[in-house]
């Protein structure tokens, strides 16, 4: 794998981030490809498919988000022909409007994230994150 294939797809991972810590929509619908096969399933929801259902879940949970930040670790990118598929664990960081404050703090995920490579670059084509649970500790 070339070096500049694995960059192009950190970068494109990045902004998946990045786009989601602004809570801006117009950065968040470039990152994902613009097929109507697309998926995505946030921590503790059902299977959102098709580009439509995707985007306004990403609308729902960025009108919702006070502050969001992610801090990523063992990022692990596999690029396989013209897909790329980045596992990696979020570390966020996160205040959401919850009158229970039950959404708040911080919170583990590990996420897979495939991208396909387009004319125009790497785009997002599936999205899965799934919560990591804390053990429970043991006693004395």
């Amino acid at each position: 794998m070339s070096n500049d294939v694995e960059t192009a797809v950190t970068a494109a991972n990045a902004e998946f981030y990045a786009a989601f810590e602004a809570c801006d929509i117009d950065r968040m619908s470039a990152v994902w490809d613009t097929t109507d096969d697309i998926r995505c399933i946030h921590p503790g929801w059902p299977l959102l498919a098709g580009r439509s259902r995707v985007m306004r879940s990403w609308s729902v949970l960025m009108a919702n988000t006070t502050y969001i930040q992610f801090f990523l670790t063992n990022v692990d990118v596999v690029v396989a022909g013209d897909l790329a598929v980045v596992t990696c664990e979020e570390n966020i960081l996160t205040g959401v409007d919850d009158a229970d404050h039950g959404l708040g703090g911080s919170q583990r995920v590990v996420s897979t994230n495939v991208f396909r490579r387009r004319g125009d670059g790497w785009l997002l084509w599936v999205h899965h994150g799934s919560p990591v649970l804390s053990p429970v500790s043991e006693p004395g």
